[in-house]
């Protein structure tokens, strides 16, 4: 099965793409729309300047899309970003926003392509886990919610706070996914990684009940060929 994973650099879009490797899936393309504006109805916009280092790292070829961000307009620009792609599906992280999953089902219906959301409706708060658990170093980099906040800004959310930040997500009914566009995250590592980021130089930018952090610049550590799962060897040949 030849697909190009949606890439946002964020937890969800990568752990689906974690989730198709391992059945073995080939993963042609990442492909990643940037949008010109904040408040775009269908695309991660926080830090999205990092997909091209994020591609580089897992080693599959990035497709970039501008778009302007307007409602439905978002769309056209994705089809064109797909259109003449040699691939038969489209992997997303979706979740639990059926806004986001009927448009890009949408869009493959009309290029003749099997749209595939491998983490559709899972438990919430149990996927948070599974992704720590998994390796996952995931770091907030955008909040737009009661009880989320400027503290989280910057903050990797691991082993050690992961049910202090659960709670905060049950007791003011924020989407412990953050699908509702009440956080952001930027994986930092993960299993699919060949090197490990580390951010060493942020901003943090707020506004009164919302924020995030600009990261301007980035530090790369190579990993031992051992840390990575054999079955994310993308593109490497066998000795």
């Amino acid at each position: 099965m030849k697909v190009a994973s949606l890439l946002s650099g964020g937890k969800d879009s990568l752990y689906a793409l974690y989730v198709v490797l391992q059945h073995g899936w080939d993963v042609k393309y990442f492909v990643s729309l940037i949008p010109e504006r904040q408040d775009s109805w269908m695309f991660h916009s926080a830090n999205i300047h990092l997909v091209n280092t994020i591609a580089d790292i897992i080693g599959i070829p990035l497709v970039t899309k501008t778009t302007a961000g307007r409602k439905e307009e978002e769309l056209n620009d994705l089809k064109i970003a797909l259109e003449g792609l040699d691939i038969d599906g489209v992997v997303s992280g979706a979740i639990a926003s059926d806004y986001q999953r009927e448009r890009i089902c949408k869009v493959c219906d009309e290029l003749n392509l099997r749209c595939f959301v491998p983490i559709w409706h899972k438990n919430q708060e149990m996927l948070l886990r599974y992704q720590i658990a998994a390796g996952f170093e995931i770091m907030v980099d955008h909040v737009s919610a009661e009880g989320l906040g400027k503290e989280w800004l910057g903050k990797i959310i691991d082993e050690k706070n992961v049910d202090e930040f659960i709670e905060v997500c049950r007791r003011y009914g924020i989407n412990p996914s953050g699908e509702g566009g009440e956080f952001e995250t930027i994986v930092l590592d993960s299993p699919l990684y060949r090197e490990k980021l580390f951010v060493e130089d942020m901003r943090i930018r707020w506004y009164r009940d919302y924020g995030y952090c600009e990261i301007i610049k980035l530090r790369r550590k190579r990993k031992s060929v051992s840390d990575i799962p054999k079955f994310l060897h993308i593109g490497e040949k066998e000795e």
